[in-house]
């Protein structure tokens, strides 16, 4: 009885020794584990979250930056318009429309028919949006500006010879322009030359 009883003693010391051994490697298994993947996370990029806008951009000023920017689009289309007889490199109607579009095509054909074409470059400058709603169904801009003529040429289209003008006209001059936007982009629907030097 006492070597039996001896004997369970001595075989429940082994197994508990086991199990505490067991104990113990499990728990510095599961350090090293969670250790492991502190590490694998610092090691991974950190996500940086985008700044937030301060502000929603004001649609008025935003309008404002694309009728002037549009505006001077619209010259340098007007120079291709007149200076090429063929119409080739005409791209106006991307920056203009109604009364303004019909009224440049009109005058620059006169001028082509009697043979006649314009080089050079007009300088537009001291634009400024004077009006702009953009509450409406068509947003729209009126814009102020100095149009200086001094260097757009008229010239015969065969010899490229100065055709002469009148001396009296104004080469520099204000001019007053009201741009709408349409689905396509702002365009230049209205110019209107004041008569007066700049």
């Amino acid at each position: 009885m006492k070597r039996r009883a001896h004997y369970f003693a001595v075989h429940f010391r082994k197994i508990a020794a086991a199990s505490l051994t067991l104990c113990a490697a499990l728990a510095l298994t599961a350090c090293n584990s969670s250790e492991g993947k502190d590490e694998t996370a610092d090691e991974s990029p950190t996500v940086t979250q985008p700044p937030t806008a301060s502000a929603t951009a004001d649609p008025k000023e935003t309008a404002k930056k694309e009728a002037i920017a549009a505006y001077r689009a619209y010259w340098q289309e007007m120079e291709q318009l007149y200076a090429d007889p063929s119409g080739k490199s005409d791209h106006l109607d991307q920056y203009a429309a109604s009364a303004a579009l019909k009224n440049a095509e009109a005058d620059a054909k006169r001028a082509h028919d009697r043979g006649r074409i314009y080089t050079g470059d007009v300088a537009v400058t001291d634009q400024t949006v004077t009006k702009v709603d953009t509450s409406g169904e068509i947003p729209n801009a009126t814009v102020s500006s100095c149009l200086d003529i001094s260097k757009w040429q008229t010239v015969d289209a065969k010899t490229k010879e100065p055709v002469s003008l009148p001396e009296n006209r104004l080469m520099k001059y204000v001019i007053v322009s009201t741009l709408e936007k349409y689905p396509e982009g702002w365009r230049v629907t209205r110019d209107e030359p004041q008569g007066k030097s700049c």
